[in-house]
């Protein structure tokens, strides 16, 4: 077997960052090189990470300065980015800078939002910023792996947390004229979806025994799943979207309803769409209404199919941290290595968590 390849880690102190860790300590193709916190230079992972600390007892964060200088050491990187909205942008292209100027290979992932866009007009009517690096808007496609069966470009974007779970019923329904191309969506998040600096609506008193809808129609991952649904299957679609906070720390448990197209037929829609994902290591196509325990610390999914006057309702449940976010990632990285998808992913559920 090869060596593993190295790979570089931005923003690496939130919620998203340690989950990629935890992976990448799992990964038989990967090792991490290097971590970048802006915040907890030189100081341990395992001090921001408590329960990483037997897989990574030594190793500390380092700054963008010292990781730069480093690029020389491997012909290949993997970089992945947490970094926040906004800033993901300008480090991966300074990364990128830097590789050409070391003359070697870097592979990039985005798990934040910057390249999940079309262009930058389009960046900037959702986001309200310019972007910070429009040239490499094209090097990037944005889509849950299992929706894009060639890649032609060098790097990836992970849709969000929110548009995975949605994506993964609305694309096949498209793509298989199964339904009119209107659906309303309800969406429940644990509180880890909101990042790891507390806030009113993250503080466990607030959210314990709570639940609450925020940004009703108006959450930036509605258009942005929008513009992923056409660029994967070539049509427009209308998105109906309300997010709610649940009273848990990680999981998403999304209803997608839209009106049948043609026969409302319960059984050969959910029979169309688990031919759809026959070849996928992690999405699934379940008979009755699936629960967050049976995927939670997984990169799985699990979908069930209702059918009544008409309407089809699908039941979505992921990870938020792992397919919605750092699992999602992960697959890219094995997709643009040329990896099976589940290399390093497959992981059973806690069940009891």
């Amino acid at each position: 077997m090869n060596e593993p390849l190295p790979v570089i880690l931005l923003g690496g102190s939130g919620y998203v960052a340690g989950e990629l860790l935890r992976l990448i300590s799992l990964h038989p193709r990967l090792k991490l090189a290097h971590i970048i916190s802006s915040s907890r230079q030189e100081e341990p992972i395992a001090d921001t990470f408590e329960h990483l600390a037997s897989v990574y007892p030594i190793e500390k964060f380092i700054s963008i300065e010292r990781c730069l200088e480093k690029l020389g050491e491997f012909p290949h990187w993997i970089t992945i980015s947490a970094a926040p909205h906004g800033a993901s942008a300008g480090l991966i292209d300074q990364f990128l800078q830097n590789a050409e100027k070391a003359n070697v290979q870097m592979t990039v992932v985005d798990a934040s939002a910057d390249f999940r866009s079309p262009s930058s007009e389009r960046f900037m009517e959702i986001y309200g910023q310019a972007h910070a690096a429009p040239h490499r808007l094209e090097s990037f496609s944005c889509a849950v792996p299992e929706h894009l069966d060639t890649l032609i470009t060098p790097h990836a974007a992970q849709p969000g947390c929110f548009a995975t779970s949605m994506l993964l019923a609305i694309v096949p329904l498209i793509k298989l004229g199964l339904v009119e191309p209107e659906f309303f969506v309800s969406a429940i998040t644990g509180s880890t979806g909101a990042g790891r600096t507390p806030r009113d609506t993250t503080h466990h008193p607030m959210r314990q025994s709570n639940l609450f809808a925020y940004q009703p129609l108006r959450h930036r991952h509605g258009p942005e799943v929008c513009d992923i649904v056409q660029a994967c299957t070539g049509s427009d679609v209308t998105l109906h979207f309300v997010p709610q906070s649940g009273p848990f720390s990680r999981g998403i448990y999304a209803t997608i309803f839209a009106p049948c197209a043609g026969i409302a037929d319960q059984e050969l829609i959910a029979t169309q769409l688990t031919a759809f994902y026959k070849d996928s290591d992690f999405v699934n196509i379940v008979s009755t209404p699936p629960k967050l325990k049976d995927i939670v610390g997984t990169n799985n999914a699990a979908l069930s199919v209702n059918v009544d006057k008409g309407t089809v309702a699908v039941c979505c449940v992921i990870d938020n941290l792992v397919k919605g976010a750092a699992g999602g990632a992960i697959q890219w990285v094995n997709r643009l290595a040329g990896w099976p998808d589940s290399e390093g992913l497959i992981i059973a559920p806690a069940g009891w968590v």
